[in-house]
């Protein structure tokens, strides 16, 4: 019977980079079953097989594995216009953008896979770690590295109240080191099955405040736990499978949710006031996302689906700047780049009178769009790099925009893994920097990396080149002093008799 258990443990598949392409060809074949019922098949199946592509490209043993995320997701938004179009009955060419979305989609998808080149051309040759840089992280307390994250929490939440200007950007990176923080947590309790109160606290933390924010970033915590899965190399077994759906099942009904109640919610917590400054207390906002919660069963849950993935699909407005940029050319001077590096090589801590640049009306001028109504509520909205890249330099040429963007990135990410910190340490940096960047999809704009990006490398460079072995020390002391105590408690007796210790 014990052997029998121990096989079968032995032979469960684990959550690799080998499982993730498997996955991926298994996703392909399925779409390319439903293709013939799309209006759009060449694309759709084109589309289904682009994640297979792209793991293929990024499958070596040290890839940072943040990357998984920051590719599948900005492919995601390109593939769902083809899926809009399957479940609309409605070739992509027919839509209300016109038939230029179409162009837009094979560029993007074009760009998806540029960038995987650039991350397997930079990252694809990462030393790897000893076996103890590689599980040093799993000797700390689950209770210190939680009090870690409430530390980056407090750093936000001052950053947010007391600091304005370039150094709130400064500090807002360094409170991104919750990020860090509940990945080590998720990845150790997924390796060691200690800690998981401390867990589903996170989780409660991160999705209650992504819920009374303004941007409902509750989704965060999923790419975390995502990404710690993949890092603990989880056995992939029934139970693995069963609570894979049931997170996977929550992120859509709160994501379905959100989109139901944001425009409202949003209206409400700024006391319509055409800005991002909450005006009311947590409580009350709280209490007004309690409120929508008891009347969920009023929500149109067809027409909030149709909402959500016209919302994820961003190709649309590609497409709207393909369209204006033939009809009367913005391709001069390299406009979108030289005002990304304009704007970040002028600190606004040194040019507090730096004007600011403001994506919606960049949106306004390469659509030729009227954004009334989607500026309501203080929120604003971007065409994308991708989008910016195409009015520089064209196509093809915009792939070697997009291919610089990925350089960046993985540049970036490549810097952080030359520190002598552990292995996990180092992917929890690549995964902050990456949510930072891409947390908003296609939509992020180029001024947005790049100063992402230097605010990032100054930031993270200093707190794993200084901060972080300062705080090793304390995590090392503190389970040194746990083990030493849990030695020198007396042993328990077992009740059956004898006196033996259990």
């Amino acid at each position: 019977m014990a052997s029998t258990l121990a096989s079968s443990l032995r032979t469960a598949p684990r959550l690799d980079y080998s499982m993730l392409r498997r996955a991926a060809f298994g996703f392909g074949l399925l779409f390319l079953l439903v293709c013939p019922a799309s209006p759009d098949p060449l694309a759709l199946g084109a589309g289904a097989f682009t994640p297979w592509v792209i793991l293929r490209l990024i499958s070596t043993p040290t890839m940072p594995l943040a990357i998984v995320y920051y590719l599948l997701s900005q492919w995601l938004q390109v593939f769902a216009r083809a899926f809009l179009s399957l479940v609309d009955g409605e070739p992509m060419a027919q839509s209300i953008s016109g038939p230029w979305v179409v162009d837009a989609y094979w560029y993007m998808l074009a760009s998806t896979v540029t960038l995987a080149v650039a991350c397997r051309i930079v990252l694809g040759r990462i030393a790897p770690p000893t076996s103890q840089n590689f599980s040093a992280h799993l000797s700390w307390r689950p209770i210190d590295v939680f009090l870690v994250y409430l530390g980056a929490n407090v750093v936000a939440q001052l950053a947010g109240l007391t600091l304005g200007g370039g150094l709130f950007q400064f500090f807002e990176s360094i409170a991104r080191f919750k990020i860090v923080a509940a990945f080590l947590l998720f990845t150790s309790v997924l390796q060691t099955g200690r800690g998981w109160g401390f867990l589903f606290a996170i989780l409660v933390v991160e999705i209650g405040s992504g819920m009374t924010g303004l941007l409902g970033d509750f989704r965060g915590v999923f790419v975390f736990l995502g990404t710690a899965a993949l890092a603990a190399q989880m056995r992939w077994t029934l139970r693995t499978s069963a609570c894979a759906l049931l997170a996977g099942s929550a992120l859509v009904v709160l994501a379905l949710f959100w989109t139901s109640v944001k425009t409202e919610y949003r209206e409400y917590a700024t006391g319509g006031s055409e800005s991002q400054a909450l005006q009311l207390s947590l409580s009350d906002r709280a209490e007004y996302m309690l409120g929508r919660v008891a009347s969920i069963g009023e929500i149109d849950w067809g027409l909030t689906s149709k909402a959500l993935l016209e919302r994820l699909a961003y190709v649309d407005i590609t497409g709207l700047v393909i369209n204006v940029d033939q009809a009367g050319s913005e391709r001069s001077s390299m406009r979108q780049w030289s005002d990304a590096f304009s704007h970040v090589l002028r600190p606004r801590f040194l040019f507090p009178d730096k004007e600011a640049l403001s994506d919606t009306e960049v949106y306004i001028r390469l659509t030729k769009a009227d954004l009334l109504e989607n500026m309501r509520g203080g929120t604003s909205i971007s065409v994308g790099y991708m989008a910016e890249n195409y009015v520089d330099l064209g196509f093809p040429g915009m792939l070697v925009g997009v291919f610089a963007v990925g350089l960046l990135v993985s540049g970036v990410i490549r810097f952080f893994f030359s520190f002598d910190v552990p292995w996990m340490v180092r992917q929890g940096a690549a995964l902050a920097y990456v949510y930072a960047i891409c947390a908003s999809g296609l939509e992020v704009s180029l001024p947005k990396i790049l100063g992402s990006t230097v605010t990032f490398a100054v930031a993270y460079g200093f707190i794993l080149k200084f901060a972080f072995p300062i705080g090793q020390r304390w995590l090392d002391r503190r389970a040194r002093h746990a083990l030493v105590a849990a030695h020198r408690r007396p042993p328990r007796f077992s009740r059956r008799g004898g006196g033996s210790p259990d």
